[in-house]
């Protein structure tokens, strides 16, 4: 798939290191995705601007990654009508419990899907999902990842070790703004 389906947005370049996690999942399911740097805080009409014409340009899920007080998800939330998967970022003050409680804590009517600490692969793993749901090619991916997931643990049970490939070595542009 070359149309993005996916956008994932970080609140920092600082970001990229987790981001790139999600990326490398995107990659192996063939799902197209558009990177954006873009700050709740220092630039709130781009974020209204990226969120509010999401549908429109067909994305389909949203993954919003921030760190701190991590509004990036809620704010986006707030302006689309879209799935919107959040995750917090580890901060050297608080070790990451401020991002994720910033993004897990939203208000009724504005919801966001909220994944571990620095868990961009989980984030891109509930949007393949969220995907598959409309795109079978997708889903019949998924079903191997998931069988390759059991294998792999069941060898590890054994005393095998095999992990499933979830890395990947093509690196991409990020946009910001």
């Amino acid at each position: 798939m070359t149309q993005p389906l996916v956008g994932i947005v970080m609140g920092s370049s600082s970001d990229k290191l987790v981001v790139d996690g999600a990326k490398v999942i995107l990659r192996k399911f063939g799902i197209g995705y558009e990177e954006k740097v873009l700050s709740a805080h220092r630039s709130p009409k781009r974020v209204f601007e990226y969120a509010s014409s999401a549908d429109e340009r067909g994305l389909e899920v949203i993954i919003a990654v921030a760190g701190k007080s991590a509004h990036l998800p809620g704010v986006i939330a707030s302006w689309t009508v879209l799935p919107v998967i959040g995750v917090p970022i580890a901060t050297p003050d608080l070790g990451g419990l401020d991002s994720l409680l910033s993004i897990v804590q939203m208000p009724k009517g504005v919801p966001v899907a909220t994944v571990a600490i620095d868990g961009a692969q989980n984030a891109a793993i509930l949007a393949t999902q969220i995907l598959g749901n409309k795109y079978p090619e997708i889903k019949e991916k998924l079903k191997s990842f998931k069988q390759e997931l059991a294998e792999a643990s069941a060898e590890h049970a054994h005393g095998k070790i095999h992990k499933p490939e979830l890395e990947d070595e093509e690196e991409e542009p990020i946009t910001e703004g």
